[in-house]
């Protein structure tokens, strides 16, 4: 199994962003302490401060002495991202955020709050190299990956956000409360960054002080069908859920709708989420973008579902997503008399089909609007 995706698929060379203590896993916080000149047992305490209070400033760490946090701050904690601009709809239900790196990249992240939950939308590269014509990323390109910092930097502002609002005391309705799902669904194709982003999803999932303590469940990182890093991912073993961005059940259709299938035929990419069911017990969820007259006729509704339900059983669920508008495109949604006849047909084959609930249309913040565009 190739260790490494195919040099087509990396991101440029870039210099990345100085070293930050997200960066690191517990050993590497204690040999950054000890050339530091500090005890052991700092290393601890500084993930402590950044995981379990969010804290990423040491001149705010009231248990860090104060004549090394300025030693501290400048080694450990180098302000990697500003808040370019946000914006919200929904009521305040939902904001996006574009952030700007330290080399003048840009990308987004989009915070969507719930009755039962908050979620978070992360992006894991600024731009995307995979070149969905239907997506406003991937048609913009690719920049370069993300640090595995600056990817849990976008997690920790999420529940920062959510932490404050709920302290204001304002309405129920309008309180923020816990940070409780994150979606690699943002800018960027995870499994092109496959280091960083594993190394960001372990300490996501891990309690404090190595982590935020989210649910694993919690977690779902998305791929466009990068069939080695699925299988790959599977092995780690790390309990999240796989989604899987198919659009189409047919090879011809899907070559142009989403080009590295190319690379990987659409039963590749099913063998792959096959692989990843069968190693973590978990269901993968498949992402149908619903294009009228593209993708939406009932004879590939029908040939989704038998597809899936060859390749998955019972631990498929189709997501079956309106087409949201990208500027310059001439796609459009399917009427909804063609997407329930679409969710009929996959359903009448034994697969689990639901449409997505779209957030953030009206802000450019939905399933394939990300464009880092102040």
């Amino acid at each position: 199994m190739p260790t490494s995706l195919p040099l087509v698929f990396e991101a440029p060379r870039r210099a990345m962003p100085p070293r930050h203590l997200a960066d690191l896993d517990e050993a590497g916080r204690a040999d950054a302490v000890a050339v530091l000149g500090l005890p052991p047992f700092r290393g601890k305490q500084l993930a402590n401060q950044y995981y379990g209070r969010l804290i990423a400033d040491p001149h705010k760490m009231t248990d860090l002495p104060a004549a090394v946090r300025e030693q501290v701050a400048e080694a450990l904690f180098p302000k990697l991202l500003d808040a370019v601009a946000e914006i919200e709809c929904d009521a305040g239900e939902t904001r996006k955020m574009l952030w700007r790196a330290i080399d003048g990249t840009t990308f987004e992240s989009v915070l969507m709050r719930y009755p039962q939950r908050n979620t978070v939308c992360i992006s894991s590269q600024a731009g995307c190299g995979m070149a969905c014509p239907f997506c406003a990323t991937g048609q913009g390109g690719l920049q370069r990956n993300l640090s595995t910092a600056e990817i849990l930097e976008q997690v920790r502002a999420a529940a920062v956000e959510l932490r404050d609002r709920d302290r204001e005391g304002i309405t129920p309705a309008a309180r923020g409360g816990r940070l409780s799902n994150i979606v690699f669904m943002g800018m960027g194709e995870p499994l092109a960054n496959y280091n960083r982003v594993v190394a960001a999803v372990r300490r996501i999932i891990a309690p404090p002080p190595n982590g935020f303590g989210i649910s694993a469940r919690s977690v779902t990182v998305s791929s466009v069908g990068l069939a080695p890093a699925i299988r790959r991912l599977a092995d780690e073993r790390l309990g999240v859920t796989l989604a899987l961005s198919l659009h189409a059940p047919d090879d011809e259709l899907r070559d142009t709708l989403v080009p590295v299938n190319s690379r990987w035929k659409v039963s590749e990419a099913l063998d792959a989420a096959r692989y990843y069911a069968n190693v973590t017990g978990r269901r993968v969820s498949v992402e149908y973008a619903l294009i009228r007259d593209i993708n939406d006729q009932p004879w590939r509704g029908d040939l989704l579902g038998k597809r899936l339900h060859g390749a998955l059983g019972p631990l498929a669920h189709v997501n079956v997503i309106p087409l949201n508008p990208t500027p310059g495109s001439q796609w459009d949604a399917s009427p909804k008399a063609a997407e329930r006849e679409f969710v009929k047909r996959v359903r009448a084959r034994g697969v689990s089909c639901t449409v997505r609930d779209t957030r953030g249309r009206e802000i450019a913040a939905a399933c394939g609007q990300l464009a880092a565009q102040s």
